[in-house]
């Protein structure tokens, strides 16, 4: 019978047990990777009492993560298409100009980033990821695999989902537990592993269906389509997530819970 099967532990005992667990890097795993969520501002919205405005533009990187995130494909999307459409270029003259000024925005971000002594780190992932899919789109010729990565980068993480559910630890577990300091405590709780279940199937839905949508566009080479969906379902769609994996996270955590962490 799975862990998640037996009665529940007592908070207290179930923490004890997680601490005392025989994997010595456990403990180290969880504060790193609870410092990091806490920077990227998950915890504030894990924890929120009301669901607020500031937190959730938190999570998803703030303002200028929003724009970091949505401004390089957005220009590539709308030079292609005002050259092909509007000028009469063709696709493979269109494509050179597009790309650079995808790549020049991200460059300039990143630039920014640095400049202000923030953190470069998601600009600098960010311009990776549009570096290499402009390499790509290069090296063939064909605008719309500029799209190529971003189908692997969402079918890796379904699959990482996936594995973590067939195994019976799936990480949406892990993700909250860390983030509400409850350690692998939750594991112990049959409500609060099913919890965990549902939304690591929640977030395979999203990768899931960012392919589903997308990948016929690429396929009938419909890139106008391709980069507004790929827009649409980015940025907008992870908050929509965002959001109600925090209404089901408030439901399984009660309030004295969230606010003593």
């Amino acid at each position: 019978m799975p862990e998640s099967d037996a009665d529940p532990q007592p908070r207290s005992d179930a923490r004890a047990d997680a601490a005392a667990s025989p994997n010595p890097d456990a403990g180290e795993f969880a504060r790193q990777f609870a410092a990091a969520a806490e920077k990227s501002g998950l915890g504030a919205l894990a924890r929120d009492e009301r669901l607020s405005g500031r937190d959730l533009l938190g999570a998803v990187g703030g303002v200028r993560g929003i724009l970091e995130a949505l401004l390089p494909g957005l220009v590539f999307l709308v030079t292609y298409s005002v050259l092909t459409s509007f000028a009469g270029w063709e696709t493979q003259a269109a494509l050179v100009p597009s790309l650079a000024a995808s790549v020049g925005l991200a460059v300039v971000f990143t630039i920014v980033r640095i400049v202000a002594k923030g953190q470069p780190t998601q600009a600098i992932a960010g311009l990776i990821g549009v570096l290499a899919s402009a390499a790509l789109a290069l090296w063939t010729g064909d605008a719309r695999d500029n799209y190529v990565l971003g189908f692997f980068t969402n079918a890796a993480y379904a699959l990482v989902l996936l594995v973590s559910l067939l195994v019976r630890w799936p990480v949406l577990g892990l993700v909250v537990g860390f983030l509400m300091g409850d350690g692998l405590a939750w594991r112990e709780d049959r409500r609060k592993y099913r919890a965990a279940q549902f939304l690591t199937l929640v977030w395979i839905g999203l990768f899931v269906a960012r392919l589903l949508v997308q990948v016929p566009f690429y396929l009938v080479d419909n890139v106008e389509a391709l980069g507004a969906t790929r827009l649409l379902m980015g940025v907008p769609l992870y908050a929509l997530v965002l959001v109600f994996s925090w209404l089901v996270v408030r439901a399984v955590y009660p309030s004295s819970a969230r606010s003593a962490q």
